[in-house]
């Protein structure tokens, strides 16, 4: 018997690449790279739990393309092919269902935290608020030349990841980091070839995604995800979100991740103040994605809310959003995809994580501590553990990274 539901269908995005129906696991970064930031074996163990879960596509968490410039530790970085052999062998074990896997590129600029990085870059030197100062460091401004070479990084580790298996890559865009930085008027205020006004500002993506054009195959796929806003007084809004995504449709992009956030202003976190209307529907950006669907025609991924089968159905029947993306739900019940391909009626397991202390639950990290302790369970092989108890995990992973931070800082210097 042939299903015929929304989730159940093909896609063939504009490079022609198709995938085999519209379930996406969303980036989650899974902090599993080695003390040095290599691929590790656990990274595969991950993403053959996930593929047996028969998602359309796998998307990696960040992957670092400047071993000087981490988000987290335990980042993977990837700069050259000393790690073909691992990076194949995480791509074998991603497509091992049948899907594709794509690896996410990232930089952090600004928001790479002050135990790993004394030195931030950004597009200006603009500080972060007040209160998150002692947690990073004020950026110093990228040179010209600077730019370029992350440019250039952008690209290489894309043909790496197209020389390992890989099926194709996403320009992380969202969240605060550096290509959200850039296409931001509160912290791009250059007054250069990469900033000035909305269309400079859009230049080092641009940048970015030509050179991994020319670095890659023409059946490479390229992504991006994007934020819908930063929700940001002075920063990106959804008017300048609109036209990135138009023009980086006209350059031929195969798929757009809608998101939004960052640090300073997080959109998702711990399940803040949720319109009506954006509870009933599920999904955080989807009235976004219709705005941009009456726009432009590039497929669309929405990421963030997702929790019944009907809900992410009717996404995808409306026209909306072409793929659902799904993170947390895929923590908790890797195998939750196969059941919403084969119809079942279905809700996620996902729910708040408290402690009981009100000033810890309200941490946006307790939460994101919480999902990194079950995603390094996975890649050990074992079950998540979904009774683990919230305050145990943050202070579990705030103890891995302090060290896993002072080692990546006695390496720096």
């Amino acid at each position: 018997m042939t299903t015929t539901h929304p989730l159940s269908q093909m896609l063939t995005l504009p490079n022609g690449a198709t995938l085999p129906n519209r379930i996406a696991k969303a980036a989650m970064s899974e902090a599993l790279g080695s003390v040095d930031n290599r691929v590790t074996d656990r990274l595969a163990t991950l993403y053959r739990t996930w593929a047996r879960g028969k998602a359309g596509l796998l998307i990696t968490g960040n992957v670092m393309v400047d071993r000087r410039h981490l988000g987290e530790p335990g980042n993977v970085v990837l700069e050259d092919r000393r790690d073909l052999h691992k990076l194949r062998a995480w791509a074998e074990a991603a497509c091992s269902g049948g899907g594709q896997v794509w690896m996410q590129l990232n930089h952090p600029g600004k928001q790479s935290p002050r135990m790993l990085n004394r030195d931030p870059v950004a597009p200006s030197a603009v500080p972060f608020r007040k209160d998150l100062r002692g947690m990073f460091a004020t950026p110093r401004a990228l040179r010209d030349e600077e730019i370029r070479d992350i440019v250039q990084r952008f690209a290489r580790s894309a043909a790496v990841a197209e020389a390992a298996g890989f099926q194709g890559v996403q320009i992380h865009g969202a969240h605060g980091y550096l290509v959200s930085q850039f296409l931001s008027p509160h912290h791009n205020q250059r007054n250069d070839a990469w900033g000035g006004d909305a269309e400079r500002r859009r230049a080092f993506v641009e940048a970015i995604y030509h050179a991994i054009r020319e670095a890659t195959s023409p059946s490479f796929c390229v992504g991006i995800k994007l934020n819908s806003a930063d929700f940001q007084r002075g920063g990106f809004t959804e008017a300048e979100s609109l036209a990135v995504i138009s023009r980086l449709a006209e350059l031929g992009i195969d798929l757009v991740e809608i998101s939004g956030g960052s640090y300073e202003s997080p959109a998702m976190a711990n399940g803040g103040e949720v319109k009506a209307s954006t509870r009933a529907r599920e999904a955080y950006f989807l009235s976004f994605a219709e705005t941009v669907r009456q726009t432009v025609s590039v497929p669309l991924m929405v990421t963030g809310g997702f929790r019944s089968s009907e809900g992410m159905n009717q996404a995808i029947a409306s026209g909306a959003t072409d793929l659902v993306g799904l993170a947390r739900p895929l923590v908790l019940e890797p195998e939750l995809p196969q059941r919403l391909l084969a119809g079942e009626s279905v809700t996620s397991l996902v729910k708040p994580v408290t402690t009981g202390i009100r000033k810890v639950d309200e941490m946006a990290m307790m939460e994101v501590s919480w999902y990194t302790r079950q995603l390094a369970r996975m890649g050990r092989g074992k079950p998540p553990r979904t009774q683990d108890r919230g305050l145990l995990s943050l202070l579990e992973v705030l103890a891995v990274m302090a060290g896993q931070g002072a080692r990546s800082r006695l390496r720096a210097g």
